[in-house]
C-alpha cells in the first residue's frame, strides 16, 4: 500500500462512515459525524475533496449532489494500522500486541472462541 492510502484520524473517521453507510453526500457524512463531534459543514468537504485528491474516496458528479465512495476497503486499511502498531510499539511481535489487547480490554465469550478457531487454524496450516 502507498502512502497515498495512510489516513488521518478525521480522514478515517469519515471512511468510517462510508464503510458503514456505503456511498453518501457530504451533507449525511457531515450529519453522522456530528453525531458523535461538533465540526462545520465546510470542515467535513474539505476533508473529503482532499481524500478525492489523495485517492482515498472518488467523488461521482453525475447528481446535483456530490456522491462519495470509499476507494479502499476497511480491511487494508485496519491491516496497514496493525503493521504499523505491531512493528512501531510491539518492536514487530504480534504476540506482544494480543497479550495487550487481551490482558487490557474485557472479552467476550464469542471472540474468545472466534480467537482459539483463529490458533487452531493457524496451527493447522503451519503443520
Amino acid at each position: 500500500m502507498t502512502d497515498q492510502y495512510k489516513p488521518t484520524d478525521a480522514e478515517l473517521e469519515i471512511l468510517k462512515v462510508l464503510w458503514e453507510y456505503g456511498s453518501n453526500s457530504v451533507r449525511f457524512v457531515h450529519e453522522k459525524l456530528n453525531d458523535t463531534k461538533s465540526s462545520g459543514y465546510t470542515t467535513t468537504l474539505k476533508f473529503m475533496q482532499i481524500m478525492t485528491e489523495k485517492g482515498l474516496v472518488i467523488r461521482n458528479t453525475d447528481q446535483r449532489s456530490h456522491i462519495y465512495t470509499a476507494n479502499v476497503k476497511e480491511s487494508d486499511i485496519q491491516l496497514q494500522m496493525v503493521d504499523k502498531l505491531v512493528n512501531t510499539a510491539f518492536k514487530g511481535s504480534a504476540m506482544k500486541l494480543v497479550m495487550q489487547a487481551l490482558g487490557n480490554h474485557k472479552t467476550s465469550e464469542a471472540e474468545l472462541k472466534e480467537i482459539k478457531d483463529l490458533i487452531k487454524k493457524i496451527e493447522k496450516d503451519a503443520e
